[in-house]
């Protein structure tokens, strides 16, 4: 199980755009990405859609590691780290709550004797769920550090909470949109999708530790990006239903400018709302994103999952992200999982700010140079 990771919290302090990364000030650290449980707070651009009074969160006491395979170093290579240094420059304000704490499950025996971990991933979402929806409650935004992408279960719709008008862009190389009843692997990291749409409600049959989870999104509310990996129901899923995607032949055909247009014409063409950005890292083609899961060649480029994520920055609708399977334990080098690790950094930071210009504290204008000292004349005389 590599089911529901990590949550991390928004907090505004000023009303300017910061960029940044999750982690320590060490961007070159393969430790930055290696947890599958941890709480971490992240700066956010002025809102657009609301103002709610941001409140003062204090870091929750550390809780037990150890999601079942995850080691305690990975579950914990977030926590215990100052992440300040990295965010003061930017006026921002870190808070590191620690590992979130998942209750194992016993005997959690196969759902029709193919779906794994089905009670696991359904409390443990619950869980993930319930703090998203504190946190954007509150004001913040949430990040939320994978680990899977079952976690998009609790992470979305812990948010729908709060905003129940959000859109969803899922960019991935897989569409994770089988049922339990279509899957051919019966990992649940391939099903979130179809749990939380509304027109597949009838489809999904009620799994053992899901009965908290209701579909709370409509097929209109998501488009997927850097879909090359589809399995035949997915496939049927995505045409009968008339669910927006662009593949990579898509982007290929049309350009990264003309499918995020698209996307943003779709999702936010009638009016705006909040967007809620799920990103798996294997939407990078393997040779940037070695150390994951599920590679697919053919992927995204480095500068097109940039331009995915500056353009959502720049809507200034973004309240949410997920970015899920980072796995340093599938990378061959250490090499592969810091350039892994170090490419899910740039998709956050730029998600919140940093540009390829660079990133910069708020500056507002030149200094203009004092008067002498003394005059020409005075000068002259005392030289």
């Amino acid at each position: 199980l590599k089911g529901p990771a990590a949550a991390a919290l928004v907090q505004r302090e000023r009303g300017v755009g910061c960029g940044g990364f999750v982690g320590a000030a060490d961007r070159s650290s393969s430790e930055l990405l290696r947890l599958r449980a941890g709480l971490v707070y992240f700066p956010l651009c002025p809102p657009r859609l609301h103002d709610v009074p941001s409140q003062q969160l204090r870091p929750a006491p550390e809780t037990a590691r150890g999601l079942p395979g995850a080691s305690a170093e990975e579950a914990g290579a977030l926590g215990g780290r100052d992440r300040s240094p990295v965010f003061q420059g930017a006026g921002c304000q870190v808070y590191d709550l620690g590992d979130l704490k998942f209750t194992p499950v016993p005997n959690d025996e196969l759902y029709n004797n193919l779906v794994k971990h089905p009670r696991s991933v359904g409390l443990a979402s619950q869980v993930l769920a319930d703090t998203v929806n504190e946190a954007v409650a509150a004001g913040h935004s949430c990040i939320t550090i994978g680990g899977d992408h079952s976690l998009a279960l609790g992470s979305i719709s812990g948010h729908t909470r709060q905003y129940p008008d959000l859109c969803v862009i899922w960019v991935d190389a897989h569409a994770d949109i089988n049922t339990p009843l279509t899957t051919p692997s019966g990992n649940l990291h391939g099903q979130p999708v179809s749990f939380l749409l509304r027109e597949l409600q009838d489809k999904v049959p009620l799994l053992p530790g899901f009965s908290w989870l209701k579909p709370c999104i409509s097929r209109s509310d998501i488009v997927y990006i850097g879909l090359r990996d589809v399995d035949p129901a997915e496939h049927y899923i995505l045409k009968n239903y008339g669910i927006q995607y662009f593949s990579m032949r898509d982007i290929d055909h049309f350009g990264i400018q003309k499918v995020m247009e698209r996307t943003f014409e779709h999702l936010l063409g009638r009016a705006q709302r909040p967007i809620h950005l799920s990103f798996d890292i294997d939407a990078f083609d393997p040779v940037l994103a070695p150390a994951t899961g599920t590679p697919v060649l053919g992927g995204l480029t480095y500068r097109e999952g940039m331009y995915i994520s500056e353009e959502i920055h720049n809507t200034g609708l973004l309240s949410a992200v997920d970015l899920v399977e980072v796995n340093p334990l599938l990378g061959a080098s250490q090499e592969e999982v810091n350039a892994t690790s170090n490419l899910a950094v740039d998709v956050i930071a730029t998600c919140f700010g940093q540009t390829r210009e660079g990133a910069h504290i708020r500056f507002d204008e030149l200094p203009t140079p004092s008067s002498p000292d003394e005059s020409d004349s005075e000068e002259q005389v005392r030289m």
